[in-house]
């Protein structure tokens, strides 16, 4: 499933259907404009395959049946027993995709007419942050409470998908205790 995800296409394709959104792969390649048509047909077909993508509705347009799709997103997590499963390498390439993907996203939406970062409350910054392992935890509960209270919430008057990709790791070495 790593590598199945571990594609930026593929990684695009689960961030637009997130939200429990269904869409259609013309919905898509509205959101994926810069992606070849029939690249987003491919890699479609190959989340629909995996059981990344449920096909949740069908209709006929033009003498061809046009599928709609629902996200599992239960299939698309790395899970702790995963994430302790993976090799240097797999972690090396799981956040250079998920880069590739940020980069792709963001590039997309300033070419978007209307684009405006100030509005749209945009934000990258990187802030570096001491803590010990009790006041790690404590932190990584916290952000998880704030997005977790948030990721349930649907399309809705009002409302449209903002991207959120909080990226966490040791910069140096631990301090000794004579260091301080």
């Amino acid at each position: 499933m790593l590598t199945l995800l571990l594609h930026p296409v593929r990684l695009r394709i689960v961030h637009a259907m997130s939200g429990g959104r269904a869409r259609t792969v013309g919905d898509l390649c509205a959101d994926l404009a810069d992606v070849p048509r029939t690249s987003v047909y491919r890699h479609v077909g190959l989340l629909a395959e995996a059981g990344v993508l449920e096909v949740v509705g069908e209709q006929r347009v033009h003498g061809a049946v046009e599928r709609t799709y629902r996200l599992q997103r239960a299939r698309t997590v790395i899970d702790r027993d995963m994430a302790a499963s993976m090799s240097l390498e797999d972690h090396r390439a799981a956040f250079a995709t998920g880069l590739g993907v940020l980069l792709s996203e963001f590039n997309a939406y300033l070419d978007r007419e209307g684009a405006d970062p100030f509005a749209d409350s945009v934000g990258y910054t990187q802030s570096t942050y001491w803590l010990t392992p009790d006041e790690l935890a404590d932190l990584i509960r916290q952000v998880q409470a704030v997005m977790t209270a948030h990721r349930g919430n649907g399309p809705a008057a009002g409302r449209r998908p903002y991207l959120l990709s909080p990226i966490l790791f040791p910069t140096g070495g631990a301090i000794g205790e004579g260091d301080a």
